[in-house]
């Protein structure tokens, strides 16, 4: 079983995007809903190698979700990289400054996304 890797996006497409792409490439694939379901997830699995996340989500947006997380320590040394179709640098820089280790914007290359993966997850 590969290292597990938490999916966090409102949009159940994106999720299946992520999922074949990262199980294809030998990963265990845990699925989030929003912010609020990622939180919960992150404090539920402890060996989590990595997160993506997307911005825009209902309940709790994905920089709400980071800013709790980095604030809380729950997911202290896991690396977090935004999934979106955002490319503003504003929200890039307040991403970066509560941890986040990337940035990809959306549509993505699987063959990126696994590469970002592979470099980052521990």
């Amino acid at each position: 079983m590969g290292k597990k890797i938490l999916v966090v996006d409102d949009s159940s497409t994106v999720r299946q995007q992520v999922r074949i792409a990262l199980s294809q490439a030998g990963y265990t694939v845990v699925e989030a809903v929003d912010g609020m379901d990622g939180q919960s997830k992150i404090q539920a699995n402890s060996d989590l190698a990595m997160v993506i996340c997307d911005v825009n989500m209902p309940r709790m947006n994905g920089l709400q979700m980071l800013e709790a997380v980095h604030k809380s320590g729950s997911a202290a040394g896991v690396p977090i990289v935004m999934l979106t179709s955002e490319a503003q640098p504003a929200l890039i820089r307040q991403a970066k400054a509560n941890g986040a280790k990337g940035w990809i914007v959306k549509p993505f290359k699987a063959e990126m996304l696994v590469a970002a993966v592979k470099k980052l997850a521990a």
